[in-house]
């Protein structure tokens, strides 16, 4: 037995979390930076610093449809490598890395020439006025066509995180994150550049990313590796992989929805200062939720690999060791959010009304962080277990069931429109989080007796 999956089924679960989750996090917080570099620059070019920000902004929509697309594969597809190692079938597990790389490959194909081609259109379709188009346009154009990187390092960089392999995943963002930080400043403001000098950065960053994910997989560390024999596609191995996937896959592309629900209702309430702001918070609010990401995706090898090999006691304490970290990080990151919400506005803009309008939005629409701890928690371990059906279920109920019609509903019952908007985030965390909590608590132990069958 190799070393890596002797650990994961003998080691002290804390330790091997925090092994796993560490590094994970890490990632996470780092390949945050790629946006929020980006976007601290752009708000501070002088003279146009507000509606590049704003125009960078409104691409958000497009960049998450192509993340999404890179975890379909990539979040379906790991927990099942991870569950086949448990089960010591390497071969499948070797035939699922190889049939979600081609499945990565076909997005890019596809995703590239559509959304170059329909930009224009989509970016005015989110709110894009004249002012602000211009800057969108040439940051999404020149992002799209890299987007083949960022497809393989989303997608390709989970199945070396699942074999364990955590520290060489995080240098993936390492990596990518320091050369973009670098290149940032000497592309929009030594070159000119502008917000295509941001774009650029970002590109030749991930770009590297995926070279080194490439160099790993195809290399002799690896215990899985991408071998050409197992590229074609098999429905019987990538059909399962993107069924598990689906649930991410809703999850980020819903944000498409989100953020377009969102621009479009502030924009109508509240003009260019509000969909600036929503700029802002966005990239706040992924300093809570990146990291989260990051913790459930150290527990997700774990509790996959004992599940597939029928370890109940390792599995749930792996899952209650998870729930309790994801729980006290969001809790004190609530708090530090209601205390100094201007620190955060501050780092992205120095308008000073749009920090102290921000400041506000911010407290009100982070009112519910806290509950996202037992969200995601809860959500991904369902993942981690293989669970399709309930996953999929629980990811459209925060969004798709609760915060978008939200958004449009509130502001009919409340008088002041945009603190309504705002309000449906908090309201749609709490609820979601305490249903997921409880449908998986209640399944938990049913799952578990099922894999034994």
């Amino acid at each position: 037995m190799n070393n890596m999956t002797k650990n994961l089924g003998e080691g002290s679960i804390p330790k091997l979390l925090a092994g796993l989750a560490i590094p994970a996090v890490v990632a996470q917080v780092v390949n945050l930076l790629y946006n929020i570099v980006d976007r601290i620059y752009i708000g501070h070019i002088p003279g146009i610093g507000a509606n590049a920000l704003t125009g960078v902004g409104l691409f958000t929509p497009i960049l998450m449809l192509i993340n999404a697309f890179a975890m379909l594969a990539g979040s379906g597809g790991a927990p099942r490598a991870a569950i086949y190692m448990g089960k010591k079938d390497n071969d499948t597990a070797e035939k699922i890395v190889g049939n979600c790389f081609t499945f990565i490959m076909l997005c890019a194909v596809v995703l590239t020439v559509v959304f170059y081609i329909t930009a224009p259109q989509l970016l005015r379709w989110f709110g894009a006025s004249d002012a602000t188009l211009p800057y969108a346009l040439s940051y999404a154009r020149i992002y799209i066509l890299g987007s083949v990187f960022v497809l393989v390092v989303m997608g390709m960089n989970l199945f070396i995180t699942t074999q364990g392999f955590a520290k060489i995943s995080m240098m993936t963002t390492v990596i990518g994150a320091v050369i973009n930080i670098v290149l940032d400043p000497i592309f929009i403001f030594v070159l000119n550049m502008g917000v295509r000098g941001a774009a650029l950065a970002t590109v030749l960053s991930q770009a590297v990313g995926a070279v080194w994910i490439m160099h790993f997989l195809t290399g002799n560390k690896t215990m899985l590796r991408l071998k050409k024999v197992n590229l074609k596609l098999n429905p019987k191995i990538i059909g399962p992989c993107l069924a598990l996937g689906i649930s991410t896959f809703v999850m980020l592309s819903t944000e498409s929805i989100l953020s377009i629900s969102f621009t479009s209702s502030l924009s109508k309430y509240g003009g260019d200062l509000a969909v600036g702001a929503m700029t802002i918070i966005t990239s706040t609010s992924q300093l809570v939720l990146m990291p989260l990401q990051g913790i459930c995706q150290g527990g997700q090898p774990i509790i996959s690999f004992n599940y597939g090999a029928k370890n109940k006691d390792r599995v749930k304490k792996a899952f209650f060791t998870q729930f309790k970290v994801c729980v006290i990080f969001t809790c004190v990151s609530w708090g530090i959010m209601m205390l100094v919400p201007q620190v955060f506005a501050g780092m992205f803009t120095s308008n000073k009304e749009l920090v102290n309008y921000t400041a506000w939005a911010l407290r009100i629409y982070m009112a519910g962080i806290f509950a996202m701890g037992f969200q995601i928690s809860c959500q991904q371990s369902f993942m981690a277990l293989g669970q399709a059906k309930v996953s999929l279920i629980m990811a459209c109920l925060r969004k798709l069931i609760l915060l978008i019609p939200l958004i449009f509903i509130l502001p009919v019952f409340i008088e002041n429109k945009v603190f309504a908007v705002f309000l449906a985030e908090p309201i749609s965390d709490i609820i979601a989080a305490a249903v997921t909590t409880i449908v998986f608590m209640v399944k938990f132990d049913k799952i578990l007796n099922a894999g034994d069958e």
